[in-house]
């Protein structure tokens, strides 16, 4: 279903290559979306081409700012599965956590791993709730989230599940440099440190009848332990950012 070939000049720019058992399962992925998206809503994006390049490419431009070795990765808000079960199908070493406030995504989402071999934690939960739960509050090597909410809310979210000395990775619009602006405050206070922001335009070369998107790449490393406070609830994050 999907194009491999497509897939692999978009990735190419990160080091990746698109093996013959990376293919396979990423294509299981994209008919299981199609399929189960006749069901429920879980991506507006259902052609070939647009989940090869802005759901699967995307996902793994986060793919160099992984650590080498073993680590565990928690997808806040993970929707679709997007950019955590990309990375996970990439990296076999990635013990997997997907946390989001829907079952029937979940649902999808066990459906998904189970087909394509990836070990997986569902967790069902709100992530102003996660981060308060003290199996879950500061556990995490790598936080990831795409598409969730402006960076200072989307870090009161997030931040809180990282450990100190791991990362957050936000993969953004192009307005990120906005926002990363707006979430200084909020960054430093929730334990945070914002380590780089990358540019990114996808694919990396023209491709006939392709949109071309701009993408911005966010790490926050976690240098501090966040106080206890953070998360607040989430109609006081979403009404009063840090």
């Amino acid at each position: 279903m999907i194009d491999r070939a497509l897939l692999a000049r978009c990735v190419a720019a990160y080091n990746i290559e698109v093996t013959d058992e990376l293919y396979e399962r990423l294509d299981i992925y994209a008919r299981l979306l199609v399929e189960w998206n006749e069901k429920m809503n879980l991506t507006a994006i259902t052609d070939p081409v647009g989940i090869t390049v802005k759901h699967f490419a995307d996902s793994l431009t986060a793919a160099p700012l992984l650590p080498a070795g073993a680590f565990s990765l928690l997808d806040v808000g993970t929707g679709a599965g997007f950019p955590g079960v990309p990375l996970a199908l990439l990296r076999g070493d990635c013990r997997l956590t997907l946390l989001d406030s829907l079952q029937k995504r979940l649902t999808f989402l066990q459906a998904v791993c189970q087909e394509t071999g990836v070990p997986v934690t569902l967790i069902h939960a709100r992530a102003e709730e996660g981060g308060r739960q003290k199996h879950l509050r500061e556990k995490f090597d790598v936080v990831t989230a795409r598409a969730v909410a402006a960076l200072p809310v989307l870090s009161e979210y997030c931040l809180p599940f990282a450990k100190v000395g791991g990362r957050f990775l936000a993969l953004k619009g192009p307005d990120a440099e906005k926002e990363q602006a707006a979430a200084e405050r909020a960054v430093n206070l929730l334990g945070g440190r914002v380590a780089q922001v990358e540019s990114l335009r996808l694919p990396a070369t023209d491709e006939p009848g392709v949109e071309t998107m701009e993408r911005r790449l966010v790490c926050i490393e976690k240098v501090r332990h966040t106080p206890p406070a953070y998360p607040r609830q989430s109609a006081k994050i979403s009404k009063q950012p840090l």
